[in-house]
């Protein structure tokens, strides 16, 4: 009669919570709900003390102070604040990529706006009417490579080409008032231009001087603001449900398990940002060749395409062309006249000898190379810094925003208990991911929206090569939206629902202690965890002999 006793005592050791002291309480839940109220949470059925989290779907099931509404919002909170951190790690780049595209803008705008404003107060006491009356001419040519910096799909060489045809049109009528001039004959006297060289070889050095600076200084100004539709557009994109479950564990576990002050552990932080930014990652080879083919067209700029002195001066070098016409007139003249015979004599007779003046160049282009040297000097510091950026975009995120604790320290959150972290960091990349022990990862399936934006940087760099070397490119306007939805699902609902994440057992046993293993990893798990059902049935089948023994 005493077997009943003894096997029931066992049955209520092996099923009573094991912890630290036998007598001790549950522990206060007071940090979490001081934590979840101040992030905008009822504390409406929030425990006040542990409770048994066989419940939970994300975070380890020892003891507890969150509820499955409480796991599943500190989930959606983590989303929402990671994606947080993204965008404004990616606003920086931003800023500091918007910022250089204003500063060269801001300086080739000037030295355009210069150059025409100088023209505008010069001519008309330099040429009189030749210029009064066609002042449109110059003023279209403005607009035309303005257009052209802009990236309107116009062709330089042809602009350039009509505004000297368009010009050669006006004077010589203007120089030859006796004749009567008519389009034919007009079109005739073009054919013959490039042969009589009417404005000399001004025309020539211009179209080779100004194509060259204006192509490097369009593409220069347009790879800074791909750069940054870049960064806002992948920075948009929402996280996966498997990262989504992840940081939950990274950022607000710790809480749950009543280790609020316990900080994540550098290389477990590391390995879930690298899982979630896998496909961010695979920015880095085309992004690390922007950075460098910009700093390439701008030692171009400030070079050997000498941007400052080339757009700085096109009035002057306008005013030189006019110059050599009027010196040149009667020799021109008489070449056209031999070329397309001569034209009837005007019944209107010769106009007034102001329409004849002749103008000595004497304009003067005030340099701001210096102010180029500067700009250029502080883009490439820029650049070079901004050049790693996708690579250490985890490790900036973990000590940054995360707060994640040093290398060294073995007293961190390691994804289950405060201990150490014994798993080798991944590679960076969509393909090094295929082993995270943190975040599930198809390297199967890359984020679309990621792969069309690492299109327009090859696009881009491209275009900034033809640039280097002088080739014009067909520019199309890179910052219409893509299509694609981003990496997957947010993890709305169903975030702490039956699909579990990564299991524990793919650990190395001796690095993250697994509450329900009693005896073995970080010292104080067993302390805190729930009896197992090996345990269980150990005890049961120790009750079961116990009669036997005592009968004996």
């Amino acid at each position: 009669m005493r077997v009943f006793p003894w096997g029931f005592w066992l049955l209520c050791v092996a099923s009573a919570p094991a912890r630290g002291d036998s007598g001790s309480k549950a522990r206060s839940c007071a940090e979490v709900r001081q934590l979840y109220g101040a992030k905008g949470f009822s504390l409406s059925g929030v425990p006040q003390a542990e409770i048994s989290g066989e419940h939970l779907r994300i975070c380890p099931q020892g003891y507890t102070c969150c509820t499955s509404e409480m796991e599943e919002n500190f989930a959606n909170k983590s989303r929402s604040e990671f994606e947080a951190m993204m965008k404004e790690a990616g606003r920086s780049v931003q800023a500091i990529l918007t910022a250089q595209h204003r500063s060269f803008d801001s300086y080739f705008q000037d030295l355009l706006n210069k150059s025409e404003k100088a023209l505008y107060d010069a001519f008309p006491s330099l040429y009189g009417e030749l210029y009064t009356q066609n002042a449109k001419v110059f003023k279209d040519l403005y607009s035309e490579l303005r257009r052209y910096y802009r990236s309107s799909n116009i062709n330089l060489e042809e602009a350039l080409n009509e505004f000297w045809t368009r010009l050669l049109e006006r004077l010589f009528k203007l120089l030859n008032p006796q004749y009567h001039i008519t389009d034919e004959y007009l079109d005739c006297m073009v054919k013959h231009a490039e042969q009589h060289k009417p404005f000399g070889e001004v025309p020539r050095e211009l179209k080779l001087k100004a194509t060259r600076a204006f192509i490097a200084a369009r593409s220069y100004a347009q790879g800074f603001l791909v750069g940054s539709d870049v960064v806002r557009k992948v920075s948009q994109v929402s996280l996966s449900q498997e990262c989504t479950r992840a940081i939950m564990k990274l950022m607000y576990c710790p809480h749950c398990r009543g280790m609020a002050s316990v900080r994540p552990c550098n290389n477990y932080c590391l390995n879930v940002v690298k899982g979630c930014l896998a496909n961010q990652a695979d920015l880095s080879t085309e992004w690390k060749y922007l950075m460098d083919s910009l700093m390439g067209v701008a030692d171009r700029i400030d070079g050997p395409y000498n941007v400052d002195t080339v757009i700085g001066t096109i009035h002057m070098r306008i005013a030189e062309a006019i110059s050599n016409l009027q010196e040149n007139k009667d020799s021109i003249t008489s070449k056209v006249f031999q070329g397309c015979g001569n034209p009837k004599i005007s019944t209107k007779g010769s106009s007034s000898e102001d329409k004849k003046r002749r103008g000595k160049v004497t304009l003067e282009a005030k340099s701001s190379a210096q102010a180029l040297e500067m700009l250029v000097l502080d883009a490439k510091g820029n650049l070079t810094a901004l050049k790693t950026y996708w690579i250490t975009l985890p490790s900036s995120l973990c000590s940054k925003k995360v707060m994640a604790s040093s290398a060294s320290d073995d007293r961190c959150w390691n994804g289950m208990t405060k201990g150490s972290y014994l798993p080798e960091v991944m590679g960076d990349g969509l393909a090094n991911q295929i082993n995270n022990p943190e975040v599930e990862v198809d390297i199967t399936k890359p984020d679309m929206t990621i792969r069309q934006q690492i299109m327009q940087l090859k696009i881009m760099t491209n275009r900034l090569g033809n640039a280097n070397i002088g080739n014009d490119v067909d520019f199309q306007d890179t910052s219409d939206d893509m299509s694609g939805s981003g990496s997957g699902d947010s993890c709305p609902d169903d975030v702490c629902g039956k699909r579990l994440s990564k299991s524990p057992s793919t650990r190395q046993p001796e690095t993250h202690a697994i509450p329900k293993q009693s005896g073995h990893g970080v010292h104080g798990a067993s302390s805190r965890s729930l009896p197992s059902a090996s345990l269980l049935l150990l005890l049961l089948w120790v009750a079961a002999l116990a009669p036997q023994h005592l009968w004996r």
